[in-house]
Formats: C-alpha cells, structure tokens, sequence
C-alpha cells in the first residue's frame, strides 16, 4: 500500500528546474530527499538563514551536510528579519522568507533557471492556519488557509505535502535512515501555533480522527467562494468604476458593496479594512445623500475620503474643505 507521502511525491508535477525551501527541519528534509531522488539533476535547495536565534547556525550546518550528501546545488541567503513595530516575528519571518526565495530562484539565468519552488508545509500546518483564521473571524479567503499552488512573478509555488500529516512525514524521513534539526522554540507555547499544535490538535484527533482531511475539504471550499467573490467584485468595479462612485456603490446591496469595497482597497492601495472600520464605511456610503455629507474615515494603513461624487484613499490624514 502506497504511504500518503510517497502519494504525495507522486502526485507532484512540477515545472523543473525545482527549488525546495530546505530550513533543515523535518518537513523540508523530507522534501528535499524525496524530491532529489525523483528529479535528479534537476533541484536545488534554498536555505534562508533568520539571524534571529543561535540555533540558526545548527540548521545551516545541517542543510549544507545534507546537500552535499544528496550532491544539490545549495543557495544559502542570511538576512535580518527582526519585526518591524506592531508586527510579529512570525510575519516578519514568512516575508523575509520569501523575498529572499524570490531573490534566489529569479536571480538565476537560463539554462539554470528555477521554474518552481516546493515548500513543505503539511497537513497539520494547514489545520493551524484554518484554526487561527477562525480565531481572528476570518472571512472565506483567510479560511481558505494555504493555497497548494500559486504562480508569483513568473515562478509556480507548490505545497506537495498538504495532504500528508506531520506525523506521516518524520515516519518516512526514519524509515530512510535520515536525521534532521528540531528547531528549539516548537515547543514555546508563547508562541500561538505551538498552543495549537500541542493543545488543539491531539484534542481534536481524539475527538475527529479524520480532521486533518475535513479541515482541508473546508479550505478548499473556502477558497472556490473566495475565487467566486472575487470574480463578482471584478464585474462590481466594472459598474461603479475606479475609484467607486457614491451613488453607483448605493445601488449594490450591503454584502457586494462590502465586497468590492475590500477589493478596491486590496488591489489598488494594498491595505485591508478591519471589519468595525468596513462596517463604518458602509454606514457613511448609505448616508451619503447630499452634496454636503463628508467621510473621512480611518481604513486600514490609511483613510477612506469623499472626493466629490466618489471615494478615494490616502495613505496619510487629509484636510477637508
């Protein structure tokens, strides 16, 4: 019987040249091996330094100890990814992360060009994300959790193993005779996903043995009525224009105005209201009958303004006539 992660690994078709996101822990190493073996020649590895704890230089040792065994190009990019006020490390780490696997694989020239990245995020890493969207009363596209594949600047991103449990894949990393780091803070329960995961998780195997998969089939869900609301607020901002229209946004009802209100502030200014502040905006948007009524209303990183017959947003506090 075929295990859920060799099903994985053989349902992966990606692109090649393939570059996996190697951090040295058990996930990444898995990945890497499993993908070395298939393709080989034709994957390289990334290893992202943090900078932000001593143990970083162990996952580097590893990572370099590893891909000269598997004989893999490997590209190793240190940065500083301490958070920036009012964001958290976990935030500032992902994006570091990424820039620096963008800078990496698009900074190659043909014939050496990397087509995707794999990253190795697994089923249990999906169930926490799904959990803290919940926590935060996410909306369908934060309950879509992690899609399993993206196109970004002209590269595909894959997560092969979504399906696979963590459990499944340090199994099959033992069965190959392979060692890997543990990073020392998964166990620092002030961080949120490691409460999750040691709190949450065994509760919900003891109670719903299979929920690792009905979890996936709700994000998956998630994400086709994210997709659809996003199609209807592209046909939406055909209607009431860009920047929106006043009097073309009070002909929507209160949900589709609310909806390509988000994706207005989403694609042209890059910022996201929270829900009291969208709640606000509409309020005003419904009020908003003669040529006197003003909105200045403060929206994600900055304020949503009356300019006459429409909307527009600053990214700093206006003064009104």
């Amino acid at each position: 019987m075929t295990q859920p992660f060799d099903a994985a690994i053989q349902a992966f078709a990606p692109a090649l040249p393939l570059a996996v996101g190697l951090s040295g822990g058990a996930d990444s190493t898995a990945l890497l091996l499993a993908c070395a073996r298939r393709w080989p020649g034709q994957v390289r590895a990334i290893h992202v330094h943090h900078g932000l704890q001593a143990a970083a230089d162990g996952f580097e040792h590893h990572c370099v100890a590893l891909c000269q065994d598997l004989n893999v190009p490997l590209a190793i990019r240190r940065l500083d990814a301490r958070p920036a006020p009012g964001q958290s490390p976990e935030d500032a780490a992902r994006q570091a992360r990424y820039k620096a696997l963008d800078a990496v694989a698009l900074g190659r020239q043909a014939p050496e060009a990397i087509k995707s990245i794999a990253l190795a995020q697994h089923a249990d890493d999906q169930v926490e994300t799904v959990l803290l969207a919940l926590s935060r009363g996410a909306g369908v596209a934060g309950l879509a959790a992690m899609p399993a594949q993206w196109e970004r600047s002209g590269l595909q991103w894959h997560r092969p193993l979504l399906q696979v449990s963590a459990a499944d894949v340090r199994n099959w990393l033992r069965a190959q005779g392979h060692s890997w780091v543990e990073d020392p803070t998964n166990t620092d329960e002030r961080f949120t996903r490691n409460r999750i995961r040691a709190q949450l998780l065994p509760a919900l195997e003891a109670a719903f043995p299979a929920f690792r998969d009905t979890f996936a089939r709700s994000a998956s869900n998630a994400a086709q009525a994210a997709e659809l609301l996003d199609e209807l607020a592209l046909d939406d901002a055909q209607v009431v224009g860009t920047p929106p229209a006043i009097q073309l946004l009070q002909r929507l009802g209160r949900a589709r105005q609310a909806n390509v209100l988000r994706h207005w502030l989403r694609t042209q200014h890059q910022t996201t209201p929270a829900a009291a502040q969208l709640h606000e905006l509409l309020g005003q948007v419904a009020a908003c009958t003669t040529r006197g009524h003003r909105i200045h209303i403060k929206v994600g990183r900055g304020f949503v303004v009356r300019s006459g017959l429409h909307l527009d947003w600053y990214s700093h506090q206006v003064l009104l006539p």
